[in-house]
């Protein structure tokens, strides 16, 4: 349940910082036609999905304030 902490000397700690190491990585990968084509496509979905949600939201969210006023019930009208 309870970790149990050894002590570290001071200079380890201080010489894990400046570590280098003497291994290269791999180089990376060129990406593909298709994986880049496949990025775009993505990219263009989600900005078309936010750019219609904003169109299909906005009348929501509109105030409309001719249709509040024409509307009354019978009790104030006194009927």
């Amino acid at each position: 349940m309870f970790s149990r902490r050894e002590p570290v000397p001071f200079a380890f700690v201080a010489e894990a910082d400046r570590f280098r190491s003497n291994v290269t990585p791999p180089p990376r990968e060129k990406s593909s036609a298709g994986q880049i084509a496949g990025r775009w496509l993505l990219g263009v979905t989600i900005i078309a999905a936010l750019v219609g949600s904003l169109v299909l939201g906005m009348p929501a969210l509109t105030v409309d304030h001719s249709a509040t006023d024409t509307q009354q019930s019978q009790a104030s009208q006194g009927h």
